[in-house]
């Protein structure tokens, strides 16, 4: 009984310790050196984000790189396209928290739209670039439900735009 109780108060302390080591999204992306721009106004007649409840709607966000991938961009370009959308959409997720970006409790559905050549098939390796930041920053609380499709434009001529559902707490 003593030799279960001393193993029980081991796994309790590791335990805490474990949780006090653990990061916020904010220490994580200072960590992992990112730089998070400033919110742009929206190009037209709509919000950046919605909140219903606990649910947030982010609005469709796309990068400043430009092109058709499988075309004028490679994979790789279209991967960090992705990538750069997905700074812009933690942007919009600070904002929408009041700076507070441990309120997102997970995030539950991206939709990743890749401007590309009808031939063109690797969309979700292009949308890997927004998955694979989401789940550096956030840990598994960004992992998420995901379609990535291919369209044959963009507004603006962006190479992708990703939209995002995230509860929050």
């Amino acid at each position: 009984m003593k030799k279960f109780l001393l193993t029980s108060l081991a796994l309790l302390a590791s335990g805490i310790l474990f949780i006090a080591k653990a990061q916020t999204p904010e220490e994580k992306i200072k960590q992992l050196g990112l730089e998070i721009p400033e919110v742009s106004l929206p190009i037209a007649n709509y919000v950046k984000w919605k909140q219903v409840g606990n649910l947030l709607y982010l609005s469709g966000s796309g990068p400043k790189t430009l092109g058709k991938v499988g075309d004028d961009l490679t994979v790789e370009q279209g991967y960090d396209a992705a990538r750069e959308t997905g700074l812009g959409i933690i942007a919009v997720l600070k904002a929408a928290t009041g700076g507070d970006l441990s309120r997102v409790k997970q995030f539950v559905k991206v939709l990743g739209m890749v401007n590309c050549t009808p031939d063109f098939t690797a969309q979700p390796a292009v949308i890997n670039g927004f998955s694979d930041l989401m789940v550096e920053v956030f840990g598994e609380k960004g992992k998420h439900a995901r379609s990535a499709v291919g369209v044959g434009s963009l507004p603006n001529n962006m190479a992708v735009e990703i939209e995002v559902i995230v509860e929050l707490q």
